[in-house]
């Protein structure tokens, strides 16, 4: 036997399309804008599946409710191995049409990511996305209408910043350990290492023929200096040595 005709609506486009949009006009009122920052990985390990670095080259401004009202989630600042670290986490809701047609649409991404960060203009700090809830309530009247995603307080790891928001890339930016900015060359200007860490310490010298070389007189006296030819010194038993 079927459902109700009059009162069922989860087949209902306009009563879908209602619920969409009072959601969508909520977060507006509610919400507070920030950047969502997609991440880009260069030299990807097709074996590993293993990033060597990570890029952000897009700041999109969006709209999202913060759903955290009391406060910073998480552990907080606690004292660890490794020194006292700060794990913040915070949770926001966006449309999910708000996000299709301000972020998606730029940014190729048809629904918030893992590994994404989010710039939270409050504190002047960005929040990765660890976890997206697509359906944070269950097929409301037969449609989803937003995403909640989890993010925790980014740990800077030498990724490159190029946004275009100045707040954002000249803070982290500052942070970087690479080596790019003190680059040791060869005397014809080959690099010697590489930012994907693989080092090109390759540089060979011929020193057979040099006018100056001695490794003859040193091959000789080393041969002369100590005598192996006996006894191991390094042996369990009594060494001989003749100097």
């Amino acid at each position: 036997m079927p459902s109700n005709f009059y009162i069922n609506n989860f087949n209902s486009k306009n009563e879908q399309s209602l619920i969409q949009d009072l959601v969508i006009e909520s977060i507006k009122f509610y919400g507070i804008d920030l950047y969502y920052l997609p991440r880009q990985i260069i030299n990807l390990s097709q074996e590993f599946r293993e990033q060597q670095t990570s890029q952000y080259n897009q700041a999109v401004s969006t709209v999202m409710y913060i759903k955290s009202i009391d406060g910073f989630d998480g552990e907080g600042e606690f004292l660890s191995s490794f020194g006292v670290e700060v794990r913040e986490e915070i949770t926001f809701s966006v449309a999910n049409f708000t996000f299709d047609q301000e972020v998606g649409q730029l940014t190729r991404r048809d629904r918030p990511l893992e590994s994404d960060l989010i710039w939270f203009p409050l504190n002047k700090a960005l929040f990765q996305i660890k976890y997206v809830n697509v359906r944070p309530v269950f097929y409301q009247l037969g449609a989803l209408q937003f995403y909640d995603f989890t993010c925790e307080l980014f740990e800077y790891s030498n990724e490159i910043f190029n946004t275009g928001i100045e707040s954002i890339d000249t803070v982290y930016n500052a942070l970087t350990t690479t080596n790019t900015t003190y680059q040791i060359t060869t005397e014809d200007g080959v690099l010697m290492s590489t930012e994907e860490g693989f080092d090109l310490f390759e540089e060979e010298y011929d020193i057979l023929n040099q006018p100056n070389e001695q490794n003859s007189e040193f091959s000789q006296i080393s041969a002369n200096f100590i005598d192996f030819s006996r006894e191991d010194p390094f042996s369990e038993n009594q060494a001989r040595i003749s100097w």
